[in-house]
C-alpha cells in the first residue's frame, strides 16, 4: 500500500477517535440551543490534523492517552470556536464550511458568536480538569500555553494583523509573521502538549518547536494555494475569496512557484528538526507531507 493512503487512512482513524472524544466532552443537553450549536460547529467534519498532532505528540513523549484526547479536544474547541467566527459576515462572511451550512447560516449571528465563546472558554475547562492530569502544574502550563497560542500574540493578534493587511499590504516577512500567528500558533501549541504532558526537556521541546513552525507554514501556504486553484466542491466552502477580498497571502505576493519553493524550505527545516526523534517521529514527517500535498 502507498505510504500516504497508509498515513491518510491513519489520519481519519485518528479523526474518528477525535470525533468520538469531543462528543463525549460536549454532551448533549436537551432543549439546549446553545448547546446545539456547539455541537454543531465542533462536530462532523474535518480531518481533525490538530488533534492528530496532539495525539502523536504525546505518543511521542510516552504521555497517556486518555490525557492525550482532553488535550486534543480541548485544542479542537479553540479551533472549531475560531472558524465560527472567522465565518461571521463582519470577517470572512462565508456561508459554507466542510460542506455545509455555517453555524450563523444554520442558526443565526447571535447564536453563532455565543457558542464560539463558548467553545473557547469549554476548552480551558477541559484543560483545568484533574482528569487531564493529576499534576495540577502540568495543567497549569497546558492553560497557559493555549491561552497564548489562542490570544492577541497568537492566533487572534493574526487574525487582526490579516484583516489590517487588505488595506495596509504586507511584505513576505509581514506574510509570514502574521501567519505564523494566525495558523502557525495553534500548530505549535499541539506539537509541544505531549512534551508538556510529560514535563520534557528544553532541546526536545526546541525541536518539537522548530518542526511545528515549518509544518504551519506549510499548511498555510497550502492551503493558499487550494484557495487560488482549487473548487469550491473540492474544499466544501468557497474558493478564490482571498484575492478577492485582496487578502495577504504568499501565492497572491510571490506567485505559485515561489510559494512552493518556501513550502520545500520550510519542509527540510522541520524535517530537520525530527531527526533526533528517529523512527518515533514517523508519523509527524508524513503529516507534514500530507499538509504540503493535500488537496482539501
Amino acid at each position: 500500500m502507498n505510504r500516504m493512503v497508509e498515513f491518510e487512512q491513519f489520519l481519519a482513524a485518528r479523526a474518528a477517535e477525535a470525533e468520538a472524544a469531543i462528543a463525549r466532552l460536549l454532551p448533549e443537553r436537551p432543549a439546549d440551543r446553545l448547546r446545539d450549536a456547539m455541537r454543531y460547529a465542533a462536530l462532523g467534519g474535518g480531518k481533525r490534523l490538530r488533534p492528530f498532532l496532539v495525539m502523536e505528540s504525546a505518543a511521542l513523549f510516552g504521555a497517556g492517552a486518555d490525557e492525550a484526547a482532553r488535550v486534543a479536544v480541548a485544542l479542537e474547541c479553540v479551533h472549531c470556536y475560531s472558524l465560527v467566527h472567522d465565518d461571521l459576515p463582519a470577517m470572512d462572511d462565508d456561508d459554507m464550511r466542510r460542506g455545509r451550512p455555517t453555524t450563523h447560516r444554520q442558526y443565526d449571528e447571535a447564536t453563532a458568536i455565543l457558542a464560539g465563546d463558548a467553545l473557547l472558554t469549554h476548552a480551558f475547562a477541559i484543560l483545568a480538569d484533574p482528569l487531564t492530569h493529576t499534576d495540577p502544574a502540568r495543567r497549569a502550563e497546558l492553560v497557559g500555553a493555549l491561552a497564548t497560542a489562542a490570544g492577541d500574540d497568537g492566533m487572534c493578534g493574526g487574525q487582526m494583523r490579516d484583516i489590517q493587511a487588505e488595506t495596509a499590504p504586507l511584505d513576505e516577512k509581514g506574510i509570514l509573521a502574521m501567519q505564523a500567528m494566525k495558523t502557525g500558533a495553534l500548530f505549535r501549541f499541539a506539537c509541544l502538549a505531549g512534551a508538556i504532558l510529560v514535563d520534557a526537556g528544553r532541546e526536545d521541546r526546541q525541536a518539537m518547536d522548530t518542526f511545528a513552525r515549518g509544518l504551519g507554514v506549510v499548511f498555510q501556504v497550502a492551503d493558499d494555494l487550494l484557495d487560488e486553484e482549487s473548487s469550491a466542491e473540492a474544499l466544501g466552502k468557497a474558493a478564490g475569496k482571498d484575492r478577492e477580498r485582496g487578502k495577504a497571502t504568499l501565492p497572491a505576493l510571490v506567485g505559485a512557484g515561489a510559494a512552493r519553493a518556501v513550502m520545500a524550505e520550510e519542509t527540510g527545516r522541520a524535517e530537520a528538526a525530527l531527526e533526533r526523534f528517529g523512527e518515533r517521529a514517523q508519523r509527524l514527517r508524513q503529516a507534514l507531507q500530507f499538509a504540503a500535498r493535500r488537496r482539501s
